[in-house]
């Protein structure tokens, strides 16, 4: 009888495994979020110093600018853009000499990436974050001459205001271009180090030929760390078009 007891627990509980579980049905509440929930006071009392502090901190002045500084005020080149890849370049040209012993030749960034203008006044901490909103770090690559050759196409090709730093002099002609690095004429058997981020190093913007360079040096130093940096050292930005991109 026991063992009747024990075989009759075993199927029951046997059966109760095999049973198989079924949705039957899904019900949803929207709930509105408005003025007619109490505010937690605990909450905004802990937070409230800190948001304070970060207001205070993001409305800092770093700098002034006599003029608007915009991303379309030219053709092939514009006021922000130039102020962005000069800036980019000069701050890591130390770091890249301390850490290799070499110089950058020039820095291109996208256009894409300057994401907000400047308006005519002072120049916030905050301007800077609206400006570079991303963590994008700075990279410097060496490029051969065949990566070379792609990044100019790319750039004619694009007719875009990427941003390119004044050490270059490019005219682009009905036939094709001339080009300037520093003063001497492009060397198609050279390689050069351009400085860039990181995400157009890995094929952002489709600027393909960073990838895989002869050499990479990573700066740790992030491109809004550099935009900051270089207006608080900086009283008064000025900025204009001027003859590193040319078109005949």
């Amino acid at each position: 009888m026991r063992f009747l007891y024990v075989f009759c627990f075993l199927i029951a509980c046997i059966s109760c495994k095999q049973k198989k579980q079924h949705l039957t049905r899904i019900t949803a509440k929207n709930i509105v979020l408005d003025s007619t929930f109490a505010e937690n006071n605990e909450i905004e009392n802990a937070v409230a110093p800190y948001k304070a502090k970060l207001v205070n901190e993001m409305q800092q002045v770093l700098s002034y600018t006599p003029k608007d500084l915009v991303k379309n005020d030219g053709e092939m080149q514009s006021s922000l853009g130039n102020v962005m890849a000069d800036l980019t370049l000069e701050l890591s040209n130390p770091i890249y000499k301390k850490q290799t012993g070499g110089t950058i030749d020039f820095a291109l960034l996208n256009h894409g990436g300057i994401r907000t203008s400047i308006s005519k006044g002072n120049i916030t901490k905050e301007d800077a974050f609206k400006l570079m909103p991303f963590e994008n770090e700075i990279v410097v690559v060496e490029l051969t001459a065949d990566k070379m050759q792609a990044l100019i196409s790319y750039f004619l090709n694009s007719k875009r205001a990427h941003p390119l730093s004044k050490n270059i002099a490019m005219t682009i002609k009905e036939n094709g271009y001339d080009l300037k690095i520093n003063g001497e004429q492009f060397d198609q058997n050279k390689t050069y180090t351009v400085v860039t981020t990181d995400y157009l190093q890995n094929g952002g913007s489709r600027m393909n030929f960073f990838k895989n360079p002869k050499k990479l040096t990573k700066l740790n130093y992030k491109l809004r760390s550099a935009i900051i940096d270089y207006f608080a050292k900086v009283d008064t930005i000025r900025t204009t078009i001027d003859n590193r991109v040319m078109i005949k």
